[in-house]
């Protein structure tokens, strides 16, 4: 059995970006389940490792949502051969795949990450013009201590990619409103399991709300995607 640590180590030597905030994200989305240590402390065996490694590498090589990784291991439980993998031509990521991956990506950097204002505007290659403007758009915003999290970076770091294609964050005040609007829809499920005083009831509320924001945000891009192909 190992600890989180050492599977990272191993993992690395194969998979140089992966990082114990990944893992972590896999753990939460149900690809792993190591046991726990009756001071809560994670211990992968080599299967956990194994299906870490086959998450990994499939995310890597072919682009594969975690929805489709996950039919890929329950089939290679029960036995059975996983789904063919999709051809060099087919596996290139479409919107839906780019948002699994940049859902994953938020994760990884959202998790203890604090910045001050020079590191984010060197993290986001933006200048402080960009990111006044940013910020008087409501599009990105500092903690109560003026630093900013990995989040905050996230959606900087997005923001001055679509600059660079022409897009203004005056053209971003829709997205930034649909945001908000999906903001309010999740809190409508959640709240009531928020207010349990059960502390099993609050972090399913948290992994809810997790779980809402991401078949959101593939919602989205699902319909991004078939609106273009129909315009196309």
């Amino acid at each position: 059995m190992l600890s989180i640590g050492a599977v990272l180590a191993f993992l690395r030597d194969d998979f140089p970006e992966v990082t114990i905030s990944k893992i972590r994200f896999l753990e939460a989305e149900g690809l792993v389940e190591p046991q726990r240590t009756p001071s809560g402390y994670r211990k992968f065996s080599p299967s956990d490792v194994e299906r870490l490694a086959y998450v990994l590498r499939m995310q890597r090589d072919h682009y594969l949502p975690l929805r489709v990784i996950r039919e890929h291991l329950d089939a290679i439980e029960r036995g059975e051969a996983p789904p063919a993998l999709p051809s060099a031509a087919d596996s290139r990521p479409g919107p839906v795949e780019e948002a699994d991956r940049e859902l994953v990506a938020s994760a990884e950097v959202s998790s203890g990450v604090r910045l001050g204002r020079a590191e984010l505007l060197a993290a986001a290659e933006a200048g402080e013009h960009e990111l006044a403007e940013w910020e008087s758009y409501g599009l990105v915003a500092p903690g109560p201590d003026g630093g900013y999290d990995g989040e905050a970076l996230q959606v900087a770091r997005l923001v001055a990619e679509l600059g660079r294609y022409g897009l203004e964050p005056r053209h971003l005040r829709a997205m930034k409103a649909a945001a908000d609007r999906e903001i309010a829809l999740v809190e409508q499920v959640v709240a009531p399991l928020r207010r349990h005083r059960n502390p099993q009831t609050r972090a399913h509320a948290e992994a809810t709300a997790r779980e809402l924001a991401t078949l959101s945000v593939r919602l989205h891009a699902a319909m991004v995607q078939a609106g273009l192909r129909a315009r196309g």
